[in-house]
């Protein structure tokens, strides 16, 4: 917990996410403030740092940790980067907003968890999705038992990324469908099966060796109940933001779980009928600051811990085994 009312944020590089993910919310909450932006390049930094309105420019990552007026950062650095930076930043006494995925590997995820926990800070993995209403709306929908037994849960996200020079497509940098379009779909397929499952199978179809551009999955859960996931940077699958539960009493499905403040829909079917909700339109990024600064400044709990995060990549790991290819 911080003896401060307000969270002063320093960002790791000059991320294209930033503006929507951390900056523009906020302008919005009394408890944040965006104070620095460093990156590799000063001059790229400054640009930034005009363009968004952040009074402090920093050199470097080395630079932004050692500054005295910051109190946590912001990581939205490329995935291989993720560990060595959130590790830096609890070292130099900072709390960390880190992007998804956590890390590249399980294994690293397992030495950032540690590090945080000894470190006494808050960190939490930016799956912005989680904090927005609809997601605890789908988990209270199926946790009352409305569609009665689980059989099925599912999700995809696909969407084109046709620029293949892009870092997601990196090898180096920890890229590929999976780590980034795929660590959303398995994260609500977990959030839906209320387990961790074990991975049955995995298909990926590649950009080049090792890097998948898309990637199928089939789980299954202790309680007996199957999942599947689909995700795509660029394949026959062009836009697709979808999850559903079917049970033995009926069905739940959600149209852009993703990006609720867009557009969503709920929708819910059984033998009483067809019920459609919406939810607020407040951006997601806006809640999940709203949970960062309430966990830095009273110590309350987060909904995706570092704990979680270790879960999230364990099966990514194991996808990417079953599909033949190697962990990141």
């Amino acid at each position: 917990m911080s003896d401060t009312k307000t969270v002063r944020i320093g960002v790791l590089g000059a991320a294209r996410i930033a503006p929507n993910a951390l900056i523009a919310p906020a302008r919005g909450n009394a408890e944040a403030e965006v104070v620095a932006v460093a990156a590799r390049d000063r001059a790229r930094a400054a640009e930034y740092a005009r363009k968004h309105g952040i009074a402090k420019v920093h050199g470097g990552y080395e630079e932004l940790l050692a500054d005295p007026d910051i109190d946590a950062v912001y990581n939205p650095l490329p995935n291989g980067l993720h560990a060595q930076w959130t590790l830096a930043a609890l070292a130099a006494g900072k709390h960390v907003l880190c992007e998804k995925p956590f890390t590249s590997n399980a294994t690293e995820a397992a030495t950032v968890a540690e590090a945080a926990d000894n470190s006494g800070l808050v960190v939490m993995e930016a799956f912005h999705y989680r904090y927005h209403p609809l997601a605890q709306r789908v988990v209270d929908i199926v946790a009352s038992g409305e569609v009665g037994k689980l059989k099925h849960v599912q999700a995809a996200l696909c969407f084109p990324l046709p620029k293949f020079s892009d870092i997601r497509y990196n090898r180096e940098l920890a890229g590929g469908a999976m780590m980034d379009a795929g660590c959303y779909a398995l994260h609500m397929v977990r959030l839906l099966g209320g387990d961790e499952p074990d991975v049955v199978s995995a298909h990926a179809k590649l950009h080049k060796p090792d890097v998948d551009r898309a990637m199928k999955a089939d789980l299954v859960f202790p309680k007996g109940h199957t999942g599947s996931l689909t995700a795509s940077l660029w394949s026959a699958d062009l836009l697709k933001i979808t999850a559903s539960a079917i049970g033995d009493k009926g069905r739940l499905d959600v149209f852009n779980f993703v990006a609720p403040q867009a557009y969503h829909r709920l929708t819910v079917r059984t033998a009483d009928g067809k019920r459609v909700e919406r939810l607020s339109k407040r951006p997601s990024y806006s809640y999940q600051l709203d949970a960062f600064c309430a966990a830095v400044l009273r110590g309350e709990p987060v909904l995706t811990p570092p704990s979680d995060s270790i879960k999230n990549m364990t099966v990514i790991d194991e996808i990417y085994r079953k599909a033949g290819l190697s962990p990141r």
